[in-house]
């Protein structure tokens, strides 16, 4: 069942407007009310997962070359060392070198950047990045 709408009036700069309705256009929102919507849902994601003790879920995204001695043992290890936290995994071959995985996580949020933290850092990784959002689960 949907929420109650309630009607309100924004006014902002009209290059700002531009940008909005350029971003309607491109997304194919139903209306500037949609895409703010939606802006405003993320704005609050993100902002929840910022509090330690927040729950939140999400992804880690990693680039790593599996040439390198011993990097997959180490970030399947430290995988394994968190079975909560990690709810799981996408492996992809991206070329001869390099491999992508992406883990599913969720768990608090203080708990779930200390695992990622220790992944990044691990020597052959790349490139990580973290995408974390409010768990709606509370």
């Amino acid at each position: 069942m949907a929420a109650a709408s309630a009607r309100f009036s924004v006014s902002m700069p009209s290059d700002l407007v531009a940008e909005l309705d350029a971003l309607v256009a491109a997304s194919r929102a139903p209306s500037r009310s949609h895409a703010l919507a939606e802006l405003v849902r993320a704005h609050l994601a993100d902002r929840g997962a910022q509090r330690p003790d927040a729950r939140v879920t999400g992804t880690v995204t990693l680039v790593y070359d599996h040439h390198r001695r011993r990097v997959q043992s180490l970030l399947t290890a430290i995988q394994h060392d968190h079975p909560g936290l990690v709810l799981s995994t996408l492996h992809v071959h991206l070329d001869h070198d390099r491999c992508l995985e992406v883990l599913a996580v969720r768990g608090r949020a203080a708990d779930v950047r200390r695992i990622a933290d220790r992944l990044v850092a691990c020597r052959g990784v790349e490139h990580g990045r973290v995408a974390l959002s409010s768990d709606p689960r509370g």
